[in-house]
């Protein structure tokens, strides 16, 4: 059966519409003939990418930016596990990027040109990646394949939604920053880590704190240098500053990683973990992220399911 191809016209702030037609070509130039399922509102990548893996195509990819990448990595994922038997189980994620922020190919290591893309998916080497599950925001049994992160980054995220792609993705993604300092809130949260069966609590007084299974969110802030996506477990960090001030002042570290030898950031590593907000005053703007999707607030229960997916690249 062919490869199914999810695409987002609206990525890349509507270009992909504007030039999958020429793409085809040099997509099925190095894979072969494709089919093409193009979403047509917010979630509809899901259903498509559930339906591809369950009628069998052994290749979903998706084509379009982390959101896309994000639908198609839960309908991979419901396929497998929503009691349709193993008919599923063999489908493999692929990925070409067209989005805003590109984070998850940034972890990959992928340059972005299409002919990279395709090179890479057709090269046939496969990787077994890690894959979060949560339940919360809204949410029962959610995946994600980068980054989860509370606090500011989900401010980002909605008010990135909300913006004018016009200027391009680091414009989007600058001014959202801002606004989102403005209105951000320093969050008292208990988070329960499980590492190797060991259970610890703490308490992180922070505007951001992330749970990682790749390296880079928000654009191409490297807020986990050291995480790995097939190591079965994340990397859990919160950013140090509780002023708005030294968060502005130290925001340019996160983008070198360089917060992480920073005084007051906290960096844990788990296989499970359970967020609570413990101030409701910073209920309204303490949001969920996910894989650069606004999604509802805490609390949270999340844990690593290790290989989960098989990813072409």
């Amino acid at each position: 059966m062919k490869p199914l191809l999810v695409v987002n016209p609206r990525s890349g702030g509507g270009s992909t519409a504007r030039t999958f037609g020429a793409m085809r070509g040099t997509i099925e130039r190095a894979l072969g003939a494709v089919e093409v399922a193009m979403t047509e509102r917010p979630g509809h990548g899901i259903d498509l990418a559930r339906q591809g893996a369950l009628a069998g195509h052994p290749l979903v990819i998706a084509v379009g930016g982390d959101g896309t990448v994000h639908e198609v990595v839960n309908g991979l994922m419901q396929a497998r596990s929503g009691g349709y038997g193993t008919k599923a189980e063999g489908t493999q994620l692929g990925l070409i990027g067209q989005g805003t922020g590109g984070d998850f190919r940034k972890t990959l290591g992928l340059e972005h040109r299409l002919d990279r893309y395709v090179e890479a998916i057709a090269s046939g080497k496969q990787r077994a990646i890690d894959v979060g599950k949560f339940t919360g925001g809204g949410k029962t049994g959610h995946y994600f394949v980068n980054i989860l992160s509370v606090g500011m980054g989900g401010l980002v995220d909605r008010y990135v939604s909300d913006s004018s792609r016009f200027f391009g993705g680091k414009a989007a993604y600058f001014g959202a920053s801002l606004k989102a300092l403005l209105n951000a809130r320093l969050g008292n949260v208990r988070c329960t880590v499980t590492s190797d069966g060991k259970t610890e609590e703490h308490l992180l007084r922070s505007f951001m704190i992330a749970i990682c299974n790749g390296r880079f969110f928000g654009g191409g802030m490297k807020v986990a240098p050291m995480a790995e996506i097939d190591d079965g477990a994340f990397e859990i960090v919160a950013l140090g500053a509780t002023s708005k001030l030294g968060f502005a002042m130290t925001s340019g570290s996160i983008y070198s990683g360089e917060h992480i030898g920073q005084a007051g950031t906290v960096h844990l590593r788990g296989q499970k973990v359970k967020l609570d907000l413990m101030n409701e005053d910073a209920r309204s703007a303490f949001l969920l992220d996910v894989d650069g999707e606004p999604m509802g607030s805490l609390p949270l229960e999340i844990e690593v399911l290790p290989k989960a997916l098989t990813l072409r690249a």
